[in-house]
Protein backbone atom coordinates (compact mmCIF):
# COMPACT_ATOMS: atom_id res chain seq x y z
CA UNK A 1 0.00 0.00 0.00
CA UNK A 2 1.26 3.31 -0.49
CA UNK A 3 3.10 5.21 2.33
CA UNK A 4 0.65 7.91 2.13
CA UNK A 5 -2.21 5.28 3.73
CA UNK A 6 -2.30 3.88 7.19
CA UNK A 7 -3.04 0.86 7.69
CA UNK A 8 -4.88 -0.35 10.73
CA UNK A 9 -6.26 -3.75 9.67
CA UNK A 10 -3.54 -5.97 11.99
CA UNK A 11 -4.71 -4.28 15.03
CA UNK A 12 -7.90 -4.99 14.27
CA UNK A 13 -7.62 -8.61 13.38
CA UNK A 14 -6.03 -8.96 16.67
CA UNK A 15 -8.77 -7.06 18.60
CA UNK A 16 -11.32 -9.83 17.03
CA UNK A 17 -9.37 -12.52 18.01
CA UNK A 18 -8.41 -13.61 14.34
CA UNK A 19 -5.79 -15.53 12.69
CA UNK A 20 -4.88 -14.17 8.99
CA UNK A 21 -6.43 -17.41 7.38
CA UNK A 22 -9.69 -16.85 9.52
CA UNK A 23 -10.26 -13.36 8.48
CA UNK A 24 -9.58 -13.73 4.97
CA UNK A 25 -11.86 -16.82 5.03
CA UNK A 26 -14.55 -14.77 6.48
CA UNK A 27 -13.90 -11.90 4.23
CA UNK A 28 -13.99 -13.87 1.34
CA UNK A 29 -10.43 -13.17 -0.23
CA UNK A 30 -7.05 -15.18 -1.04
CA UNK A 31 -4.84 -15.09 2.36
CA UNK A 32 -2.67 -14.21 0.00
CA UNK A 33 -4.83 -11.20 -1.05
CA UNK A 34 -5.04 -10.38 2.59
CA UNK A 35 -1.38 -10.56 3.49
CA UNK A 36 -0.73 -8.19 1.25
CA UNK A 37 -3.53 -5.44 2.71
CA UNK A 38 -2.06 -6.00 5.85
CA UNK A 39 1.51 -5.80 5.53
CA UNK A 40 1.38 -2.48 3.43
CA UNK A 41 2.48 -4.06 0.37
CA UNK A 42 -0.83 -3.57 -1.87
CA UNK A 43 -3.48 -0.94 -2.05
CA UNK A 44 -6.95 -2.86 -1.78
CA UNK A 45 -9.81 -2.30 -3.72
CA UNK A 46 -12.79 -0.66 -2.63
CA UNK A 47 -14.53 -4.30 -2.79
CA UNK A 48 -12.12 -5.76 -0.84
CA UNK A 49 -11.88 -2.47 1.55
CA UNK A 50 -15.44 -2.87 2.49
CA UNK A 51 -15.49 -7.09 2.64
CA UNK A 52 -12.49 -6.34 5.38
CA UNK A 53 -14.68 -3.90 7.41
CA UNK A 54 -17.40 -6.16 6.94
CA UNK A 55 -16.02 -8.68 8.61
CA UNK A 56 -14.47 -7.22 11.34
CA UNK A 57 -17.47 -4.77 12.22
CA UNK A 58 -15.78 -1.53 11.64
CA UNK A 59 -16.19 1.19 9.23
CA UNK A 60 -13.23 1.56 6.41
CA UNK A 61 -11.94 4.67 8.36
CA UNK A 62 -11.42 2.42 10.84
CA UNK A 63 -9.01 0.25 9.39
CA UNK A 64 -7.71 2.48 6.32
CA UNK A 65 -6.63 6.14 6.94
CA UNK A 66 -5.03 9.18 5.42
CA UNK A 67 -1.76 10.67 6.93
CA UNK A 68 -2.43 13.95 8.67
CA UNK A 69 -6.34 13.18 9.04
CA UNK A 70 -7.97 14.19 12.36
CA UNK A 71 -8.25 11.05 15.27
CA UNK A 72 -10.77 13.04 16.90
CA UNK A 73 -14.78 12.30 16.49
CA UNK A 74 -17.77 13.88 18.07
CA UNK A 75 -19.67 11.70 20.40
CA UNK A 76 -23.10 12.09 22.34
CA UNK A 77 -22.12 12.02 26.21
CA UNK A 78 -24.33 9.29 28.38
CA UNK A 79 -25.23 10.60 31.64
CA UNK A 80 -24.70 14.25 31.76
CA UNK A 81 -21.69 16.61 30.48
CA UNK A 82 -18.28 16.56 30.52
CA UNK A 83 -15.95 18.67 33.16
CA UNK A 84 -15.14 21.66 31.62
CA UNK A 85 -11.28 22.17 33.06
CA UNK A 86 -9.91 18.62 32.16
CA UNK A 87 -10.38 15.73 29.69
CA UNK A 88 -11.43 12.69 30.90
CA UNK A 89 -10.84 9.23 29.49
CA UNK A 90 -14.42 7.60 28.17
CA UNK A 91 -15.26 3.80 26.48
CA UNK A 92 -17.12 4.91 23.00
CA UNK A 93 -19.60 2.66 21.40
CA UNK A 94 -22.04 3.19 17.70
CA UNK A 95 -25.58 2.28 18.98
CA UNK A 96 -28.05 2.98 16.01
CA UNK A 97 -25.21 5.15 14.38
CA UNK A 98 -25.15 7.48 17.03
CA UNK A 99 -21.51 7.63 18.70
CA UNK A 100 -22.16 7.60 22.52
CA UNK A 101 -19.21 8.26 25.07
CA UNK A 102 -19.32 6.98 28.50
CA UNK A 103 -17.33 9.28 31.09
CA UNK A 104 -14.79 6.97 33.09
CA UNK A 105 -15.37 8.95 36.05
CA UNK A 106 -16.47 8.87 39.63
CA UNK A 107 -17.76 4.94 40.62
CA UNK A 108 -17.94 4.10 36.59
CA UNK A 109 -13.81 4.44 36.75
CA UNK A 110 -14.15 1.20 38.10
CA UNK A 111 -14.45 -2.13 36.59
CA UNK A 112 -16.78 -4.28 39.02
CA UNK A 113 -16.81 -7.63 37.27
CA UNK A 114 -16.96 -11.41 38.72
CA UNK A 115 -13.47 -12.69 36.90
CA UNK A 116 -13.71 -15.41 34.58
CA UNK A 117 -12.98 -18.83 36.64
CA UNK A 118 -10.45 -21.02 34.55
CA UNK A 119 -11.86 -24.34 36.33
CA UNK A 120 -14.00 -26.04 39.78
CA UNK A 121 -12.51 -27.28 42.34
CA UNK A 122 -12.64 -29.37 45.24
CA UNK A 123 -10.57 -30.14 48.35
CA UNK A 124 -8.13 -33.47 47.91
CA UNK A 125 -6.39 -33.30 51.20
CA UNK A 126 -4.84 -30.34 53.32
CA UNK A 127 -3.83 -27.37 50.70
CA UNK A 128 -4.75 -29.78 47.77
CA UNK A 129 -7.96 -29.68 45.84
CA UNK A 130 -8.94 -31.54 42.08
CA UNK A 131 -9.85 -29.11 39.90
CA UNK A 132 -12.13 -29.44 36.66
CA UNK A 133 -10.82 -27.24 33.95
CA UNK A 134 -12.98 -24.92 32.31
CA UNK A 135 -11.03 -23.44 29.82
CA UNK A 136 -8.09 -24.76 27.32
CA UNK A 137 -5.02 -26.56 29.04
CA UNK A 138 -2.89 -24.42 26.75
CA UNK A 139 -3.80 -21.02 28.05
CA UNK A 140 -2.58 -21.94 30.84
CA UNK A 141 0.88 -22.30 29.58
CA UNK A 142 0.54 -18.15 28.40
CA UNK A 143 -1.09 -17.18 31.53
CA UNK A 144 1.38 -14.50 33.63
CA UNK A 145 0.71 -14.14 37.54
CA UNK A 146 1.27 -10.85 38.48
CA UNK A 147 1.00 -9.54 42.04
CA UNK A 148 0.93 -5.54 42.98
CA UNK A 149 -1.35 -2.28 43.33
CA UNK A 150 -1.26 -0.51 40.29
CA UNK A 151 -4.31 -0.27 38.93
CA UNK A 152 -2.87 0.03 35.20
CA UNK A 153 -2.08 -3.66 35.27
CA UNK A 154 -5.72 -3.83 34.25
CA UNK A 155 -5.01 -2.02 31.12
CA UNK A 156 -1.39 -4.40 30.63
CA UNK A 157 -3.88 -7.58 30.98
CA UNK A 158 -6.18 -6.22 28.67
CA UNK A 159 -3.53 -5.11 25.99
CA UNK A 160 -1.93 -8.12 26.49
CA UNK A 161 -5.01 -10.32 25.79
CA UNK A 162 -5.85 -8.84 22.90
CA UNK A 163 -2.76 -8.32 21.11
CA UNK A 164 -0.24 -11.29 22.27
CA UNK A 165 -3.48 -13.95 23.72
CA UNK A 166 -1.86 -14.16 26.74
CA UNK A 167 -3.77 -13.67 30.26
CA UNK A 168 -2.27 -11.65 33.00
CA UNK A 169 -3.43 -12.93 36.31
CA UNK A 170 -3.38 -9.89 38.51
CA UNK A 171 -3.36 -10.27 42.16
CA UNK A 172 -3.73 -6.86 44.20
CA UNK A 173 -1.90 -6.44 46.98
CA UNK A 174 0.93 -4.06 48.75
CA UNK A 175 4.42 -3.65 47.86
CA UNK A 176 6.00 -5.92 50.55
CA UNK A 177 3.11 -8.69 50.09
CA UNK A 178 4.19 -8.32 46.10
CA UNK A 179 7.77 -9.49 46.59
CA UNK A 180 6.98 -12.47 49.56
CA UNK A 181 4.43 -13.96 47.19
CA UNK A 182 7.35 -13.97 44.29
CA UNK A 183 9.91 -15.12 46.76
CA UNK A 184 7.18 -17.93 47.65
CA UNK A 185 7.23 -18.88 44.23
CA UNK A 186 3.76 -17.97 43.56
CA UNK A 187 4.34 -15.18 40.79
CA UNK A 188 5.93 -14.63 37.80
CA UNK A 189 6.24 -10.70 38.61
CA UNK A 190 5.58 -8.21 41.49
CA UNK A 191 5.26 -4.21 41.53
CA UNK A 192 6.85 -2.02 44.08
CA UNK A 193 7.09 1.42 44.99
CA UNK A 194 9.21 1.28 48.33
CA UNK A 195 11.51 3.69 49.03
CA UNK A 196 14.79 2.78 51.64
CA UNK A 197 14.74 5.13 54.04
CA UNK A 198 18.57 4.69 54.49
CA UNK A 199 20.03 5.12 50.91
CA UNK A 200 16.60 6.71 49.53
CA UNK A 201 17.37 4.07 46.61
CA UNK A 202 13.42 2.82 45.42
CA UNK A 203 12.57 -0.77 45.56
CA UNK A 204 15.90 -2.59 44.85
CA UNK A 205 16.64 -2.72 48.39
CA UNK A 206 14.13 -4.96 49.16
CA UNK A 207 13.93 -7.01 46.25
CA UNK A 208 17.62 -7.92 47.70
CA UNK A 209 16.23 -8.21 51.54
CA UNK A 210 13.11 -10.18 50.26
CA UNK A 211 13.83 -11.94 47.26
CA UNK A 212 16.38 -15.30 47.99
CA UNK A 213 16.96 -15.66 44.29
CA UNK A 214 18.49 -13.35 41.24
CA UNK A 215 16.16 -11.04 39.24
CA UNK A 216 15.66 -8.58 36.83
CA UNK A 217 13.77 -5.20 38.10
CA UNK A 218 12.01 -3.62 35.16
CA UNK A 219 11.49 -0.17 34.88
CA UNK A 220 7.28 0.67 34.96
CA UNK A 221 6.91 4.00 35.62
CA UNK A 222 7.47 7.14 37.98
CA UNK A 223 3.87 8.13 39.61
CA UNK A 224 2.56 10.96 41.77
CA UNK A 225 1.60 9.62 45.68
CA UNK A 226 -0.85 12.21 47.56
CA UNK A 227 -3.44 12.79 49.39
CA UNK A 228 -7.08 12.29 47.78
CA UNK A 229 -9.97 14.83 49.22
CA UNK A 230 -13.54 15.34 47.88
CA UNK A 231 -14.05 17.79 44.62
CA UNK A 232 -13.39 21.29 45.82
CA UNK A 233 -11.64 20.10 48.95
CA UNK A 234 -14.11 20.96 50.86
CA UNK A 235 -12.06 20.26 54.30
CA UNK A 236 -9.29 23.02 53.16
CA UNK A 237 -6.37 20.16 53.77
CA UNK A 238 -3.34 21.06 52.40
CA UNK A 239 -1.13 18.45 54.16
CA UNK A 240 -0.15 15.14 56.40
CA UNK A 241 -0.13 18.12 59.04
CA UNK A 242 -3.81 18.25 58.30
CA UNK A 243 -5.00 14.41 58.87
CA UNK A 244 -4.96 14.96 62.95
CA UNK A 245 -7.38 17.71 62.81
CA UNK A 246 -10.77 17.28 64.47
CA UNK A 247 -13.54 15.53 62.44
CA UNK A 248 -11.11 14.39 59.18
CA UNK A 249 -11.49 10.66 58.83
CA UNK A 250 -8.44 8.38 56.94
CA UNK A 251 -8.69 6.02 54.36
CA UNK A 252 -5.35 4.61 54.52
CA UNK A 253 -3.27 1.60 52.91
CA UNK A 254 -2.40 -2.00 54.62
CA UNK A 255 0.98 -2.30 56.37
CA UNK A 256 3.71 -3.15 53.88
CA UNK A 257 2.23 -1.02 51.17
CA UNK A 258 4.28 1.77 49.71
CA UNK A 259 1.40 4.77 50.47
CA UNK A 260 1.58 3.34 53.94
CA UNK A 261 5.34 3.65 54.14
CA UNK A 262 5.08 7.00 52.57
CA UNK A 263 2.62 8.04 55.10
CA UNK A 264 4.34 6.51 58.29
CA UNK A 265 7.16 8.22 56.89
CA UNK A 266 5.46 12.05 57.03
CA UNK A 267 4.10 11.42 59.86
CA UNK A 268 7.32 10.31 61.65
CA UNK A 269 9.10 13.65 60.20
CA UNK A 270 6.26 15.90 61.56
CA UNK A 271 6.68 13.85 64.87
CA UNK A 272 2.69 13.12 64.57
CA UNK A 273 1.16 9.78 65.90
CA UNK A 274 -0.52 7.81 63.96
CA UNK A 275 -2.98 7.12 66.55
CA UNK A 276 -4.21 10.97 66.59
CA UNK A 277 -5.36 10.53 62.84
CA UNK A 278 -9.01 8.44 62.68
CA UNK A 279 -9.36 5.96 60.43
CA UNK A 280 -5.42 5.27 60.28
CA UNK A 281 -5.81 1.65 61.36
CA UNK A 282 -7.47 0.96 58.13
CA UNK A 283 -6.29 -0.83 55.83
CA UNK A 284 -7.67 -0.45 52.54
CA UNK A 285 -6.44 -3.03 49.26
CA UNK A 286 -5.32 -0.71 46.67
CA UNK A 287 -5.27 2.57 45.09
CA UNK A 288 -9.10 2.23 43.88
CA UNK A 289 -10.53 0.93 47.18
CA UNK A 290 -8.74 4.43 48.44
CA UNK A 291 -10.34 6.58 46.11
CA UNK A 292 -13.67 4.60 46.37
CA UNK A 293 -14.22 5.34 49.82
CA UNK A 294 -13.37 9.44 49.53
CA UNK A 295 -15.83 9.25 46.97
CA UNK A 296 -18.58 7.59 48.72
CA UNK A 297 -17.95 10.20 51.84
CA UNK A 298 -16.82 7.37 53.90
CA UNK A 299 -13.61 9.25 54.25
CA UNK A 300 -12.31 12.67 54.04
CA UNK A 301 -9.17 12.16 52.53
CA UNK A 302 -6.85 9.13 51.38
CA UNK A 303 -3.28 8.31 50.82
CA UNK A 304 -3.20 7.01 47.13
CA UNK A 305 -1.69 8.05 43.50
CA UNK A 306 -3.00 10.67 41.51
CA UNK A 307 -4.32 7.86 38.78
CA UNK A 308 -6.80 6.66 41.28
CA UNK A 309 -7.99 10.27 42.13
CA UNK A 310 -8.79 11.24 38.40
CA UNK A 311 -10.90 7.94 37.99
CA UNK A 312 -12.86 9.24 40.77
CA UNK A 313 -12.99 12.55 39.74
CA UNK A 314 -11.33 13.20 43.19
CA UNK A 315 -8.97 15.98 44.04
CA UNK A 316 -4.98 15.56 44.79
CA UNK A 317 -2.15 16.92 46.75
CA UNK A 318 0.49 15.89 45.84
CA UNK A 319 2.99 14.56 48.11
CA UNK A 320 5.69 12.75 46.41
CA UNK A 321 6.81 11.10 42.83
CA UNK A 322 7.43 7.46 43.33
CA UNK A 323 9.37 4.54 41.11
CA UNK A 324 7.34 1.98 40.81
CA UNK A 325 8.71 -1.39 38.92
CA UNK A 326 8.03 -4.94 37.93
CA UNK A 327 10.40 -7.49 39.70
CA UNK A 328 10.96 -11.00 36.97
CA UNK A 329 13.06 -13.86 38.62
CA UNK A 330 15.34 -14.45 35.91
CA UNK A 331 14.12 -17.91 35.95
CA UNK A 332 10.94 -16.40 34.44
CA UNK A 333 12.03 -14.07 31.58
CA UNK A 334 11.94 -17.20 28.65
CA UNK A 335 8.12 -17.61 29.52
CA UNK A 336 6.48 -16.60 26.56
CA UNK A 337 3.78 -14.43 28.60
CA UNK A 338 6.30 -12.42 30.26
CA UNK A 339 8.22 -11.82 26.98
CA UNK A 340 5.17 -10.94 25.43
CA UNK A 341 4.95 -8.50 28.53
CA UNK A 342 8.40 -6.95 27.70
CA UNK A 343 7.31 -5.92 24.51
CA UNK A 344 4.23 -4.62 24.90
CA UNK A 345 5.87 -1.98 27.16
CA UNK A 346 7.58 -0.42 24.68
CA UNK A 347 4.46 -0.10 22.23
CA UNK A 348 3.12 3.13 21.81
CA UNK A 349 -0.15 2.23 22.33
CA UNK A 350 -0.23 0.84 25.54
CA UNK A 351 1.92 3.95 26.87
CA UNK A 352 -0.62 6.37 25.48
CA UNK A 353 -3.66 4.42 27.50
CA UNK A 354 -1.47 4.23 31.12
CA UNK A 355 -0.77 8.30 30.36
CA UNK A 356 -4.47 9.06 29.69
CA UNK A 357 -4.57 7.88 33.31
CA UNK A 358 -2.66 10.77 34.80
CA UNK A 359 0.35 11.41 37.15
CA UNK A 360 2.59 8.48 35.35
CA UNK A 361 5.85 9.27 33.83
CA UNK A 362 6.96 6.93 31.40
CA UNK A 363 10.19 7.82 29.69
CA UNK A 364 11.74 4.69 31.44
CA UNK A 365 9.48 2.39 30.78
CA UNK A 366 10.46 -1.14 29.90
CA UNK A 367 14.37 -0.74 30.49
CA UNK A 368 15.69 -3.54 32.56
CA UNK A 369 18.35 -3.55 35.13
CA UNK A 370 19.75 -6.26 37.76
CA UNK A 371 18.87 -6.49 40.87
Amino acid sequence: MSEAVQVFVRAARLAAGLSQEALAARAGISRQAYLAVESGRATPSTEVALRLARALGRSVEELFRLPGESDEVEAEVVDGALPPERAVRVRLARVNERLLAWPLLGTRGLARIIPRADGLARAAGPGHGRVRLLVDPGRLARTVVAVGCDPALALVAEHLRRRAQVELLWSEAGSRAALEALARGQAHLAGCHLRDPTSGAFNLPFVRQLVPFSCTVVSFAVWEQGLLVAPGNPKGLRGIEDLARPGIRLANREPGSGSRALLDAELDRLHLPGSTIAGYETGLPGHLAVAEAVALGLADVGIAIRAAANALGLDFIPLEEERYDLVVPNVHLDHPGVQALLEALKRRGLRTQIEALGGYDLHDMGSLRAA
